[in-house]
Formats: C-alpha cells, structure tokens, sequence
C-alpha cells in the first residue's frame, strides 16, 4: 500500500514547509514546486492524489495552472485546491470555472487544511 501523493505550489518557501509538513505528518507523500510552471512540469506521468495551489505567483500563476493541468488527460480528474491569501468571490469563481474542488484562505490551521484533504484525496 503505497502512500497517496500530494503536489504542493506555492512562491513561499515557508508555506511549502508548513503544508509539506502538515501533510507529511498526516502520512502524505509531498512533492513541492515554486510556481505554477514549476508545478506543470512536476505533471510528468506520476500518480498524484491531490494537487494543492497558491493562486498569486511568479512566472505563472494557480488559475493558469488550473486550466492546463485540466487539460493534461493524466490529471484532468485529479483533484486541485487552491490555498491562497485571496478570498475574494470573484477569484474563488474563477478558481471553480477553472477546475478548484476547495479554497481555503491563508493562514489555515492544520486540521483545517488535513480535514479538506481527507476529503479531496483520491483513493
């Protein structure tokens, strides 16, 4: 029984290792990226579970990233949440146009955060 795998964007390094090790703690395998660029060359074939992104980032930002990943026919299911600072219905309308299961606004507590991963994961 392998681990289930998480992709994790974010441009903060600190946030990275605060959800990194929220999940890893819960059991969870990570795999992090700085951007959503980074972030779509990390989609190379690997199983993931549930991906989890920043929406404001350099280079490419998570709606962006959305849209592609949902067009990549490996992760077009794969779950996506988004964990951002905005939290604007605006931008949250357009994460879930874009493909976003669940936005949580920075900062999140742990629980929260493991609590909506629970129910996001894929099996």
């Amino acid at each position: 029984m392998s681990n289930k795998t998480i992709l994790v964007i974010d441009d903060s390094a600190s946030i990275r290792q605060v959800v990194g090790m929220t999940l890893k703690g819960a059991g969870y395998d990570v795999i992090e990226a700085g951007n959503g660029q980074e972030g779509l060359a990390k989609l190379d074939g690997v199983k993931l579970n549930l991906i989890i992104t920043d929406i404001n980032m350099p280079v490419m930002d998570g709606i962006t990233f959305i849209k592609q990943a949902k067009q990549l026919p490996r992760y077009k299911f794969t779950p996506i949440m988004v964990l951002s600072t905005e939290s604007q219905d605006g931008k949250k309308q357009e994460g879930q146009a874009a493909g976003a299961k669940a936005w949580i606004v920075k900062p999140f507590q742990p629980p929260q955060l493991l609590a909506a991963v629970a129910k996001l994961v894929l099996p």
